[in-house]
């Protein structure tokens, strides 16, 4: 990686307001604690701020978006390319549309809308109480818990286009289904509003707090966690999988599938990317073993292997 080449490559970078830097670190922006740098990390300061910087970047270079860093594995040879996060402090705004919509940042931890929507007075939100992560990615892998989902409150997304361009996608458009939306790979989202249903707070907040104890009962909340690895296959819940195929405590150095939630893999103490990976790939290999079921991903793995260090889905089975 040569990050203070690409800057180069990327011209006159003298309007624009946010933050870039060259091979920047991503073990410490990401739940998990490991992995390689960015070759170069772009945080922009505004929409009008990320329109303006994409269309300098080349074609042929890769742009790839990330969060708050809950649900990703970083590989431990970095992201190609230009990485670019979405900050609280840019995209972190929460707007009250009328009596029930909100418009809300892509930045905006899960958890913030969850107390804002209880502020309001709006229900239909307490299930990303209990969702680690921010909203952009809720939107893209249409994050649910507790038999809710994202695609149920969305009214329409904004985004904008490699080009930088603005667009608008309406709740048809994202093409949603079960943690997946259809919506065009390139789109970074960056707000979308929301319609929630109106309700007494003391009920809302009931329902959040009884979100809040089966997260402290039943999840590893204060681990380094990528939250649920592995979607509910029709039929099945992963855990269960992943328990029946005896993988309860599993660990490959010091990543570890969780005693408390098999679906959750930890980083115990200096576990590298590959390590959690490889973990991962040994669950779901055990698993078609045992069950014949091919679970799939939940968590998102970006960048590049080491040399000599790729890991094989299902172990190359």
């Amino acid at each position: 990686m040569n990050g203070a080449a690409l800057i180069a490559r990327l011209g006159d970078l003298s309007a624009i307001r946010g933050r870039i830097e060259p091979e920047r670190a991503l073990k410490d922006l990401v739940w998990f604690r490991a992995g390689g740098p960015a070759e170069v990390l772009y945080q922009p300061a505004d929409e009008d701020d990320l329109r303006a910087f994409l269309p300098k970047v080349p074609a042929d270079v890769p742009v790839t978006v990330i969060g708050l860093g809950s649900n990703l594995i970083v590989r431990d040879g970095g992201v190609p390319g230009v990485v670019i996060r979405l900050s609280v402090r840019g995209f972190g705004g929460v707007e009250r549309l009328g009596a029930t919509r909100l418009k809300v940042g892509a930045g905006v931890p899960d958890k913030h809308l969850a107390a804002t929507a209880l502020d309001a007075g709006l229900s239909g939100f307490a299930f990303y109480h209990g969702i680690p992560g921010g909203i952009g990615g809720a939107l893209r892998m249409n994050a649910g818990a507790h038999g809710a989902e994202t695609r149920e409150r969305v009214v329409e997304v904004r985004a904008v286009t490699r080009a930088g361009e603005a667009v608008t996608l309406s709740n048809e458009g994202m093409g949603y289904s079960y943690r997946h939306s259809d919506a065009p790979a390139e789109l970074i989202f960056t707000a979308a509003v929301y319609e929630g249903v109106p309700a007494e707070r003391d009920a809302i907040r009931a329902e959040m707090d009884a979100v809040q104890e089966h997260r402290e009962k039943s999840q590893p909340i204060r681990s380094r966690t990528g939250g649920s690895t592995f979607k509910n296959p029709p039929g099945h819940s992963a855990w269960k999988l992943v328990d029946a195929a005896g993988c309860r405590g599993l660990r490959i150095g010091d990543a570890e599938v969780s005693q408390m939630h098999c679906n959750f893999l930890i980083n115990t103490d200096a576990a590298s990317a590959h390590d959690i990976e490889l973990l991962g790939e040994t669950v779901r290999a055990r698993v078609l073993e045992t069950s014949g079921v091919r679970l799939e991903w939940e968590i998102k793995r970006l960048g590049v292997f080491e040399p000599g260090r790729a890991v094989e889905p299902f172990l190359g089975r």
